[in-house]
């Protein structure tokens, strides 16, 4: 009897030139599709997931600059707050080593505080010669210096700020700005509140421009917030939107040769 042959085996792929044009050629085929939209259906996959990463990364990236902008990410004080004494401390700028030092007055503490301890809601609207004495006492008492050795110094101002729009680049008091820069006696800044932000303006609001965290004093009259005044509290006032925000802006210089007699009120 001749030898039967035995057929070859077919090699692992099943569309080699093995499987034929038979069944086995459909079956591989079609084999191939599904492996080729299983393929296909991954890779949309991985794009949308892509584009969902891409889309979030966008977002948190746009909230960051945008909150930067925007420059409020912390209230201090809120005007429904009643604050007895709200103090923090900050390390000192370099803005007081050139100039001449005064001991115990130039700034070796910094920081800043805001109180509804001081002026009263009624006394903020007639405002007298022991107002300015009771701030430049809490000023002194918080930064643990003598009250004596500090002077009041110009410019002490009332302002009326609303939404007309500036017709003079003096009227944009939105800027951030260093007061030791802008006025250069300045070492020691106050602001008493005149009215109450949310319901006599909208906007308005105080803003120390710290880096990475902002943080907003929220006005309310009688309120006063006071700070040493070189560029570790770099600050701004927002925008008023509405209303008429009204406060007095009360600061205080180390240097007699600075100083300026109490303003007459008439």
């Amino acid at each position: 009897m001749a030898p039967q042959r035995r057929a070859a085996a077919r090699g692992p792929d099943c569309c080699g030139a093995a499987a034929g044009p038979g069944r086995g050629g459909r079956r591989c085929h079609g084999s191939a599709k599904r492996s080729q939209g299983q393929q296909e259906s991954w890779w949309r996959w991985l794009r949308a997931l892509f584009l969902l990463a891409s889309a979030a990364i966008g977002a948190l990236v746009s909230w960051r600059y945008l909150g930067a902008e925007d420059g409020v990410t912390e209230v201090l004080a809120q005007h429904q707050e009643n604050l007895q004494d709200k103090f923090i401390e900050i390390p000192c700028s370099e803005d007081y080593d050139s100039q001449k030092r005064f001991e115990g007055c130039t700034p070796r503490k910094c920081g800043r505080g805001v109180t509804d301890a001081v002026v009263t809601r009624e006394e903020a609207e007639r405002i007298r010669r022991d107002v300015r004495q009771r701030i430049q006492q809490r000023i002194a008492q918080a930064f643990g210096i003598n009250s004596s050795a500090m002077y009041l110094t110009k410019p002490t101002f009332f302002s009326r700020i609303n939404n007309t729009e500036a017709k003079t680049t003096h009227d944009e008091y939105w800027h951030p700005h260093v007061d030791k820069v802008t006025y250069g006696s300045f070492d020691y800044t106050s602001l008493l509140y005149l009215s109450d932000y949310s319901e006599d303006f909208g906007g308005g609001r105080f803003v120390f421009m710290d880096a990475g965290s902002n943080k907003t004093i929220e006005p309310q009259a009688g309120r006063v917030s006071f700070f040493t005044s070189g560029s570790e509290n770099l600050h701004r006032v927002e925008k008023v939107q509405w209303g008429t925000r009204y406060a007095i802006t009360i600061s205080f210089t180390c240097n007699p040769d600075h100083g300026i007699g109490d303003p007459v009120l008439t």
